[in-house]
């Protein structure tokens, strides 16, 4: 029988000093490496469209289609490892080393075998505690793709490999995650190009009278540091580097070259009495341009869940800024990426038919480019599923049909990436099953808590299967976190609904005539307004809203009763839905067929 050979991309990774570490504490060490491998190593992994080949006692053997995958998920493992265990000593922590080869491997079921994993296998060995160690081959790979400095450390001789091995180590230059370098070596990092969507939390500072309330600055340093690095593609510098800049003066420029960034948060805290202010402000780190800047104010009543929320809404804010800026910059030659965040800033747009189509051009130029990137495939079946959802698309079925194809590979490939879960819930929406988006969409929370749009898609999906009372609760959060979103009009049209269903005319019109005004090419919103006039007895006004609502959707949802497309609503909610809403289009004009 023929062997399985292919061309693959290998990671091994091992824990330094793991038999001393066992031997003072067996039973510790063991159960703090499966928390490492379980939340941080596997999660990688998946999430750069890796697999682990098989786990090795005190390490792992993973593969990569691609050596830009691999080298990213090592410097995002060991950028991860420096925050975890703060409480644990340095010489009692656990540490990986990491060596990346490209080579050819012979394939079996449930292992791979050559002197491609040999190599890797070897560089993981001469690599220092938290660090990584590539072949030349990979070097030569990614040396123009990824913005990292290698050092070369001369040929190797390593053991059952016929010819001496070129070895480079990757040198942190302060980087996310990595040890910092010292400052008089920074000079020669400037002329490397900082990732994009990279950036330092600088450490806010403490503006009260009470200099016992720094701990509740670091605190919100800290979790926007970690909320930060839960955006898609993100490169955030580790709280251990940020916090080496505390009360130094330091100018944006410097911090940008030194630790190797685009952008720079910083900001403040003042509290005063039972009142607490958060300024932040996002700043280029290249032209010291300020870019954002906002500031929160609430009361001190529950310090933690103040802080949780601040943290939230700060870090939501970025996350848009941060995808527009970026977007935004001019590019001669756009990669897989680049295609990627110009659609997500399209995104952010309010809806319309012209956003969409950009927006599903955009990642399907992406995805042409990078047929497994996984942000690609998640985020075009978003598109697609949306636009049906929305009625801003001339062919819905195949829309929805290529979007679960898309969804379903994206959560095959990588069961942990948060947004091939959003992207299969907005499909089953569209499919007319939100009882089974419900958890989808929960899993998208419970990966990031600040997912706004998971949180309203569960409001609108208790919506339709009788949880009622469950959804103002859900949508105001989300407006409360997210109050300059680009979506907020949908938002404000579910609490009209909500309003409506439950016979609160006056309520309801409020909301509507809000999410109007965010977004008049909602041809939702119209469908809505005309039921409200109409059962306030304005009936030129409820005809003319029906006609918009015509006008502006092409899927003939707004045609007749028959085609409105409620057969997956509980029982009771149609029936809501048949005293208020349908009722209203009635005596708006709507025919039954």
């Amino acid at each position: 029988m023929a062997q399985t050979r292919r061309l693959t991309a290998i990671l091994a990774a091992d824990v330094a000093g793991y038999s001393r570490l066992t031997g003072a504490d067996e039973e510790g060490t063991h159960e703090r490496l499966k928390a490492h491998l379980t939340e941080l190593v596997n999660p990688k992994i998946g999430e750069h469209r890796g697999r682990v080949v098989k786990n090795t006692g005190d390490g792992l053997l993973a593969e990569f289609a691609s050596v830009v995958d691999a080298v990213r998920c090592a410097v995002e493992v060991q950028r991860g490892m420096i925050d975890r265990e703060p409480e644990v000593p340095d010489e009692r922590r656990i540490k990986f080393r990491i060596g990346v080869n490209l080579g050819d491997v012979i394939v079996e079921e449930h292992d791979i075998f050559g002197d491609g994993v040999n190599v890797a296998s070897r560089l993981e060995a001469l690599a220092e505690p938290g660090g990584i160690c590539v072949s030349r081959v990979v070097r030569d790979q990614v040396r123009d793709k990824l913005d990292f400095t290698f050092d070369d450390m001369g040929e190797r001789q390593v053991k059952n490999i016929a010819r001496p091995v070129r070895v480079y180590a990757l040198r942190p230059e302060g980087r996310a995650g990595v040890p910092p370098v010292s400052r008089s070596s920074t000079a020669s990092s400037s002329s490397v190009a900082a990732p994009r969507l990279s950036i330092v939390v600088l450490p806010f500072t403490n503006l009260s009278d009470d200099r016992e309330q720094q701990y509740f600055a670091d605190g919100i340093t800290e979790d926007l540091t970690t909320d930060l690095s839960r955006i898609a593609h993100s490169f955030v510098i580790s709280r251990n580097t940020a916090f080496t800049y505390r009360d130094k003066s330091v100018d944006t420029k410097q911090i940008g070259r030194e630790v190797g960034v685009r952008y720079v948060l910083e900001g403040s805290v003042r509290q005063s009495g039972n009142h607490v202010r958060v300024n932040a402000q996002l700043i280029d780190a290249a032209t010291d341009t300020h870019l954002w800047a906002e500031h929160f104010d609430s009361s001190t009543a529950d310090l933690f869940a103040l802080q949780n929320e601040i943290t939230s809404q700060i870090a939501i804010a970025l996350h848009l800024e941060i995808v527009g800026a970026e977007a935004a910059r001019s590019i001669e030659h756009l990669d897989a990426l680049d295609y990627t965040l110009q659609g997500r800033a399209t995104w952010l747009k309010p809806r319309s038919r012209d956003v969409y189509a950009k927006a599903v051009s955009l990642f399907e130029r992406a995805l042409a480019l990078d047929t497994s990137s996984i942000e690609a495939q998640s985020w075009l079946a978003t598109e697609l599923a949306s636009r049906a959802l929305d009625g801003l698309t001339d062919t819905p079925a195949a829309d929805i049909a290529r979007a679960e194809e898309l969804a379903a590979q994206a959560v095959m490939a990588s069961p942990r990436n948060q947004h091939a879960h959003f992207a299969k819930g907005q499909v089953l929406r569209a499919q007319h099953r939100p009882q089974e988006a419900i958890p989808e969409y929960e899993t998208v929370i419970a990966f990031n808590r600040n997912h706004v749009n998971a949180l309203a898609a569960i409001g609108w999906c208790k919506l339709y299967t009788g949880s009622i009372d469950e959804v103002i609760p859900l949508l105001e959060r989300a407006i409360r976190l997210s109050p300059r979103d680009p979506n907020i009009g949908a938002w404000y049209n579910r609490i009209g609904l909500v309003h409506l269903v439950r016979s609160s005319i006056a309520e309801a019109l409020l909301w509507f005539e809000k999410a109007h005004s965010t977004n008049p090419a909602s041809s939702s919103v119209h469908s809505y307004l005309a039921a409200c006039y109409a059962l306030n007895g304005e009936g030129d006004c409820a005809a003319a809203e029906l006609a918009q609502a015509r006008r502006l959707n092409r899927d003939g949802r707004f045609t007749s009763i028959a085609q409105l497309g409620f057969q997956s609503m509980m029982p009771m909610v149609r029936e809501l839905f048949e005293a208020t809403y349908i009722a209203g289009l009635r005596k708006a004009g709507m025919p039954e067929e």
